[in-house]
């Protein structure tokens, strides 16, 4: 039986070109807003909530050195990269939040390099931010499965990026999970974890 990480490398594989040629930045593609498939909600939302069990497997049995090892030259470590998951995808719940109690909230950006300088995402285990995406995914899944057609379409206004619905956001944050979970199963294929 394939590890849950496997099951992951498998299933996206497809979205990346050949194992040898993929853009250490990009393992799963770069998400393209005008790209993106709005519509396809229920893996959308299956992403999202398969993301803490895939992140947890992603980093199993890495030890200290490995979990504070750059997924890249120049990039944030593992611990980073999970601690950012957590912070970013708290912050996309809040916005989703707003989205379905405002008219057209305008957002605040936060500066996710800075945040992922902080002493706690430099240090403290990832199983804190783990056991956060637990809980956040977990409701935030619950939220998406019930919105009616006109919910979806509600959405924030980001200072930098404009207006985005809330199916763009749920399409967005899909890849985000892959993205970020791909980071650390690419690192540990190059290095043979």
């Amino acid at each position: 039986m394939l590890r849950l990480s496997e099951r992951y490398t498998l299933r996206y594989m497809s979205t990346t070109t050949a194992a040898t040629e993929i853009d250490p930045r990009y393992p799963v593609g770069r998400f393209r807003r005008a790209d993106a498939n709005t519509t396809d909600r229920p893996a959308h939302i299956a992403d999202l909530a398969a993301l803490p069990e895939n992140l947890r497997a992603a980093i199993d049995g890495l030890g200290t050195a490995q979990l504070d090892t750059p997924y890249r030259d120049g990039g944030w470590t593992v611990r980073q990269l999970v601690h950012h998951v957590a912070d970013s995808h708290m912050n996309a719940v809040v916005r989703v939040r707003l989205a379905l109690t405002e008219n057209w909230p305008t957002i605040k950006p936060y500066d996710e390099k800075l945040w992922a300088e902080l002493p706690d995402a430099l240090t403290a285990p990832p199983e804190l931010s783990l056991r956060f995406l637990d809980a956040l995914h977990y409701r935030w899944v619950l939220l998406l499965r019930t919105l009616s057609e006109d919910q979806w379409q509600r959405g924030f206004v980001h200072p930098e990026h404009g207006r985005q619905t809330i199916a763009e956001a749920t399409a967005l944050y899909a890849w985000h999970s892959r993205h970020h979970t791909a980071h650390i199963t690419e690192l540990r294929k190059r290095s043979g974890w």
